[in-house]
C-alpha cells in the first residue's frame, strides 16, 4: 500500500450495514410486544386482586375459564375441521396433471409454496373469529351443564320447562355453530378439490374423482342431519314463538307448523342418506331430486301450508280456535312474572265527599308522605351539604325506621363526595377519600317554616336513628375513580376525615382507613400494574403510596354487584340504609329467561322507563329482551369497606338454583340477614315495573275477554312533569289497603283505559296496584309472609273516578288554587308540584300533592308551602295536610294526620326570603338532628313578628277583597303584604 493511501469505503449497502438494520425493526416489535402483553397481564392481575380482596375470585376464575375453554374448544373444532377437509382433498389429488388446465397447474405452482402455511394458517383465523362469538355465550353453556328442573311441563309437550330455559338455547347455539363449522369446511374441501383437480369443469359438465365426490357428499349429509336436528327443535320453539298475535304455539303452529317440521326433519334425514350412498356410487341425480324436493315441501309446507290454515280455517273462527292457545298464553305470562298470585279485589270507589270519610283511614292519613325525594335534594344540600366537595343525589330514597316505637316513612340520602369540586392528583386520590354521614328527614312532616324536618343530621352525624355507627361513605353512587387509603398505626393520617364544626376544632379532622376495602398496592409491582390500570405516574412516584396502602375503585354499589354476580341484572336504584350501626346499600337483583313457553316477552329498558330514568336520577336497565323474572337475590354493600353479600332471596328460582350450582358459596342463604337488614328489605321498583307493564293487560285472565281486547289499561304518564310522554314512577307509602288489617309500607301504581293517539281517551281511574314492601318480622332470617304480595283493586268501568292527570288538571284549572299559587309567585319565586300520590281512602281514591315554594337566589332551595288535596271533583288547598283534608270534606275529614304535616304560614313567609344564605353556613350549628317541634314558632323579636302579623292581615285582607270582587282593594292589600314582607326578611337580617 503506497504511502498517502486511504482504505477503501465500504459501500452504505454491505452486508454489516444492513445485518445492523435488520436486526433493529425485530428488537422493536419484540419490545412493542412485551409492553403490549405486560399491559395485558396487568389488567388480569388487577382483577385478580380486586376479586380476591372481596372474597370472590372463584367467579372470576370460573367465568373466564368458561369463556377460554369455550374459546379454544370451538376454535378447535373449526380449526379442525377446515384443516381436515383441506387436507384430505390435497391427499386425494388427482396424480395425473395432465388432467389439469394450465391456469389450474399456475394456481397450484403458486400456492405449493405456502400451501402447508396456508392449510394451518386459513383454519386457525376462521377457527378465532368463530370462537370468539361462542366464547361470549358462556352463561347459556353453563345453565345448561348445571340446569335444575322447574318442576312443571309445558302445556303441548308435558316437559319440564327447564328443557326450553335451559336446553333448547343450548342445543340452538352448538347446531348453529357446527353448521358453521361445517360449511366453512365444505367451502375449504371445495376450493382445495377445484385447485387441484378433484373437479373440473369442461365444456360437457363437471367433472369429480370418487374422493371429492365422497369427501363433500359427506358434508352434505353432515348438513343435512343437523338441519334435521333443527327441523326437530323448531317444534318446541314454537312455544316460545312471537309470530302469531300471542306468544306461544297457536292453533296452526300445533295443526300445521308442528306436525310438518316432523315430516321435515325425517325427510332432511332420508336426503343425507341418499348423499352419503351417491357420494359413493357417483350418482347424483337422485340426492339432487331429494334436495329440491325437500326445498320445496319446506316452501310448501313450512310456509304455504300454515298460511292456508290460519287465512281459510283460523282467521274466520279466530276466537274459538284460539282460545284454549290464549289461555295459556295468559297463564304462562302471569306465572312467568309473579303476577298469578296477585289479589283482586273489586272497588266500587266513591266520588262524593262527607264529614269524617277519613275516620277509618287514620293509619293512612297519618303516613302520608309530604317531602318529595325527587324535589328536596336541593333542601338537603344547602342545610346539610356544609362544604361544597360534598353532595347529594339529585333523587333521594325513600325508606321508614322505627322512632320511639312509631315506624315513620323517611326520606334518606349519603352526604357524599363531589369529585368535580376537587382539583389535583393528591387532593382528589389521598386527601378527599370519602363522604360523611346520612341525612334523613320525616316524610310525613316538616318544620313550620317548610324546611325538611330532619331525623338524623349533622356532621358528626347524630340523630334519632343511630349516634353511635360508622359514618364514613368511601362506596357510594358518586365517589371518585379511586383513591389511596390506608397505612400503618405509625402512619400520619392523610385522609380528611370530616370538616371542623365546632369553634374549639383547631382544624378539619384527619383520618386513616382501617378496613379491608381494596387491594394492597404497597409494594413495587402493584403499585406499577395499578399506575398502568389507572394510567397515574403520580400514584407510581407519589410517596403518599405507603407499604400498607391500599387502593379503592369500583366503587358505586351496583357496578360491584354487576362484577361479583355477572348473571343477574341489577335493579338501577340501589338506596342507603342504616343497619347494625353500619351505612349499607342494599340493591336489587334479578335472574332472568328469554325463552320461558308460552310467555309474552318484554324489553326491560322499555318496561322500566318513567320519569325517573328519563331525567338520569336512577339508572336504565339494559335493553334485554326476557319473558321470565324473578327477584331472585338480595344485595349489600357496605359503604365503608365495600364488601359485598349476596343472599339467595327467592331460593326456590330454579335459574337461581343452577347459577348456585355454578358458583357454590357465594350466595348466602337470606335466613343470614339480621332483622335490622330484613326490616329495611323493600320490593324491588324496576320489578314492579315490568308488572304493572304487564297487567296492563294480563289483570285480564278470560281468553276471550282478552281476545276481545275490550279492557286494555295503561300506566299514567307524570302529570307533575312538562314532557307528559313518560309514565308516572311508582311510590312507596305506609298505607292500608281496604281489606288489610294494618296499615304497610308499600310500592304502589295506578292504573287508566288505554290512551289512543288522538288523546280523547278517558283519563280515569281503572285500577290501583300495590306490592307489600315490609320483609321485615322482627327476627332475624325471618321474612314476613305477606312480603311482595301483590294486591289490585279494579273500580267499574263506568267509574268516573278521576286519574292522575285529570286529577293534576283540577288543581291546576281550580281557580282559587291558582290565585293562591300567584301570590306565591310573587318576587320571582318559583311553584313546585311534588308527587302526586294516590291513596285509597274514604271510600274512593285520594290524591295529596306537595307544593313547594323556591326563592330566586343560587343559594335557594324548595320549602313546603301548600298541600293539595283531592277527592272527586273537591280541591282543597291550604298550608297543612289537615286544613286541605277538611277543606275537601265539608269541614272536617276525620282523618288523623301527623304533628308537623304541613307549614306555619307566618313562618314560612319569613323564611321564603332569606333561609337561601343559611344554607352556607359551615358549622353544624343549623343542622340539629331535632329541630324545634313544627307548628312551634321560634322566639322573634317584637318588630320581626309585628311585621309578620300585618302580612298575615294583609293576606287576609286581600282574599276578602278577591271573593267580594272588590280589585281595587284587592291591590292596595296585596302593597301592604309585599311592604310587610320586605319588612319582616330585613327584621330577620334578610335582603328584600
Amino acid at each position: 500500500m503506497t504511502a498517502g493511501s486511504t482504505s477503501p469505503r465500504p459501500p452504505s449497502g454491505s452486508a454489516a450495514g444492513r445485518k445492523k438494520h435488520g436486526a433493529l425493526l425485530p428488537t422493536v416489535i419484540a419490545v412493542v410486544v412485551l409492553i403490549a402483553l405486560f399491559v395485558g397481564f396487568t389488567q388480569v392481575y388487577t382483577n385478580i386482586l380486586w376479586f380476591e380482596e372481596l372474597g370472590y375470585l372463584r367467579v372470576f376464575v370460573t367465568r373466564n375459564l368458561a369463556m377460554i375453554g369455550l374459546f379454544i374448544i370451538s376454535a378447535v373444532i373449526v380449526a379442525t375441521l377446515m384443516f381436515l377437509s383441506l387436507w384430505l382433498a390435497y391427499r386425494n389429488r388427482p396424480r395425473d396433471t395432465g388432467q389439469v388446465s394450465d391456469n389450474m397447474q399456475k394456481y397450484q405452482q403458486a400456492l405449493d409454496p405456502v400451501r402447508k402455511i396456508v392449510m394451518v394458517a386459513v383454519p386457525v383465523i376462521f377457527g378465532l373469529f368463530a370462537a370468539s362469538t361462542i366464547a361470549s355465550q358462556w352463561q347459556t353453556v353453563l345453565l345448561f351443564f348445571n340446569q335444575e328442573p322447574f318442576g312443571q311441563t309445558d302445556p303441548q309437550f308435558d316437559l319440564d320447562l327447564g328443557f326450553y330455559v335451559f336446553t333448547l338455547p343450548f342445543l340452538r347455539l352448538l347446531i348453529g355453530f357446527l353448521v358453521t363449522a361445517l360449511l366453512l369446511a365444505g367451502v375449504a374441501g371445495l376450493l382445495m378439490h377445484y385447485v387441484y383437480g378433484g373437479i373440473r369443469i369442461h365444456e360437457r359438465g363437471i367433472a369429480t374423482t370418487r374422493s371429492s365426490r365422497v369427501h363433500l357428499g359427506s358434508i352434505v349429509a353432515a348438513f343435512l342431519a343437523l338441519q334435521a336436528v333443527n327441523f326437530w327443535l323448531d317444534r318446541y320453539a314454537t312455544l316460545t314463538s312471537n309470530s302469531g298475535k300471542w306468544t306461544g304455539a297457536l292453533y296452526t303452529d300445533v295443526n300445521a307448523v308442528i306436525p310438518t317440521k316432523g315430516i321435515l326433519a325425517i325427510a332432511a334425514v332420508l336426503v343425507a342418506i341418499l348423499f352419503v350412498v351417491a357420494g359413493f356410487i357417483g350418482r347424483w341425480k337422485l340426492p339432487l331430486i331429494g334436495a329440491a324436493m325437500l326445498v320445496v315441501v319446506a316452501v310448501v309446507a313450512g310456509g304455504l301450508y300454515p298460511w292456508a290454515i290460519q287465512r281459510f280455517q283460523v282467521t274466520p273462527t279466530e276466537q274459538a280456535l284460539e282460545n284454549e292457545y290464549i289461555q295459556r298464553n295468559i297463564t304462562m305470562t302471569r306465572q312467568a312474572y309473579g303476577l298469578d298470585n296477585t289479589e283482586v279485589t273489586p272497588y266500587d270507589a266513591t266520588t262524593q265527599t262527607e264529614q269524617g270519610a277519613l275516620r277509618q283511614d287514620t293509619e293512612t292519613t297519618s303516613n302520608i308522605r309530604l317531602l318529595d325525594p325527587n324535589v328536596v335534594s336541593s333542601a338537603f344540600a344547602q342545610l346539610q351539604q356544609f362544604r361544597p366537595y360534598y353532595q347529594f343525589s339529585d333523587m333521594l330514597n325513600v325508606d321508614r325506621y322505627t322512632i320511639d316505637g312509631q315506624t315513620q316513612d323517611t326520606v334518606i340520602a349519603t352526604r357524599e363526595l363531589n369529585p368535580d369540586q376537587i382539583q389535583g392528583w393528591y387532593n382528589q386520590s389521598v386527601v378527599y377519600t370519602h363522604g360523611y354521614g346520612v341525612v334523613a328527614a320525616y316524610g310525613s312532616r316538616v318544620q313550620s317554616d317548610g324546611k325538611p324536618q330532619f331525623m338524623q343530621a349533622g356532621i358528626p352525624s347524630r340523630g334519632e336513628i343511630s349516634n353511635d355507627y360508622e359514618p364514613r361513605i368511601y362506596f357510594g353512587e358518586n365517589s371518585p375513580e379511586y383513591s389511596i387509603v390506608g397505612g400503618s398505626p405509625e402512619d400520619p393520617p392523610l385522609e380528611l376525615d370530616r370538616p371542623q364544626t365546632n369553634d374549639g376544632d383547631a382544624q378539619d379532622a384527619k383520618t386513616t382507613f382501617a378496613g379491608n376495602g381494596g387491594p394492597n398496592v404497597g409494594n413495587w409491582f402493584n403499585k406499577l400494574s395499578y399506575s398502568i390500570k389507572f394510567q397515574s405516574t403520580d400514584m407510581l412516584l407519589s410517596d403518599a403510596v405507603r407499604p400498607e396502602s391500599q387502593i379503592l375503585y369500583d366503587r358505586n354499589p351496583r357496578e360491584r354487584v354487576e362484577k361479583v354476580a355477572p348473571y343477574l341484572t341489577v335493579d338501577g336504584n340501589p338506596y342507603p340504609a342504616i343497619v347494625d350501626n353500619k351505612v349499607v346499600w342494599i340493591v336489587d337483583a334479578y335472574t332472568t329467561a328469554a325463552s320461558y313457553p308460552y310467555s309474552t316477552p318484554s324489553v326491560l329498558q322499555d318496561a322500566t322507563q318513567d320519569t325517573q330514568t328519563a331525567q338520569g336520577t336512577a339508572a336504565a336497565l339494559p335493553p334485554e329482551r326476557v319473558n321470565y323474572i324473578r327477584n331472585s337475590v338480595k344485595a349489600t354493600v357496605n359503604a365503608y369497606d365495600g364488601s359485598v353479600d349476596l343472599y339467595a332471596w327467592d331460593d326456590q328460582d330454579p335459574v337461581l338454583k343452577s347459577w348456585q350450582k355454578v358458583f357454590p358459596n357465594t350466595l348466602k342463604p337470606y335466613s343470614e340477614m339480621s332483622a335490622d337488614l330484613m326490616a329495611h328489605v323493600r320490593y324491588p321498583e324496576d320489578m314492579f315495573k315490568v308488572q304493572r307493564e304487564l297487567l296492563n293487560r294480563y289483570h285480564v285472565t278470560d281468553a276471550n275477554s282478552f281476545y276481545a281486547s275490550d279492557d286494555v289499561w295503561s300506566v299514567p304518564n307524570d302529570p307533575t312533569q312538562q314532557n307528559r310522554d313518560v309514565p308516572q314512577p311508582p311510590y312507596y307509602l305506609s298505607m292500608r289497603m281496604p281489606g288489610e288489617d294494618k296499615a304497610n309500607f308499600s310500592l304502589t301504581s295506578s292504573f287508566i283505559p288505554q290512551q289512543n293517539e288522538s288523546g280523547n281517551t278517558r283519563n280515569v281511574m281503572y285500577g290501583y296496584l300495590s306490592a307489600n314492601a315490609d320483609a321485615g318480622t322482627g327476627e332475624d332470617g325471618v321474612k314476613s309472609e305477606d312480603y311482595g304480595k301483590l294486591r289490585l283493586l279494579e273500580l267499574p268501568r263506568s267509574s268516573v273516578v278521576p286519574g292522575p292527570g285529570q286529577a293534576q288538571n283540577l288543581f291546576n284549572s281550580d281557580t282559587d288554587v291558582s290565585q293562591e299559587l300567584n301570590l306565591l309567585r310573587q318576587g320571582a319565586s318559583e311553584v313546585i308540584n311534588g308527587n302526586l300520590l294516590t291513596l285509597p281512602a274514604g271510600g274512593g281514591m285520594l290524591y295529596v300533592q306537595p307544593v313547594y315554594v323556591q326563592s330566586s337566589g343560587d343559594a335557594a332551595y324548595p320549602t313546603l308551602r301548600r298541600v293539595l288535596v283531592g277527592f272527586g271533583e273537591k280541591v282543597g288547598f291550604a298550608p297543612t295536610l289537615d286544613g286541605a283534608l277538611d277543606e275537601v270534606f265539608s269541614g272536617n275529614s276525620g282523618a288523623t294526620t301527623d304533628t308537623g304535616a304541613g307549614v306555619n304560614d307566618q313562618a314560612a313567609e319569613a323564611a321564603q326570603g332569606g333561609d337561601g344564605r343559611t344554607g352556607a353556613v359551615d358549622d353544624g350549628a343549623s343542622a340539629s338532628p331535632s329541630p324545634q317541634p313544627s307548628g312551634t314558632p321560634s322566639p322573634r323579636s317584637t318588630s320581626l313578628q309585628q311585621a309578620l302579623d300585618n302580612a298575615n292581615q294583609a293576606m287576609q285582607e286581600a282574599d276578602r277583597a278577591r271573593r267580594d270582587g272588590d280589585w281595587t282593594q284587592y291591590g292596595e292589600a296585596q302593597d301592604r303584604l309585599k311592604q310587610a314582607i320586605d319588612e319582616a326578611m330585613r327584621q330577620d337580617g334578610a335582603t328584600p
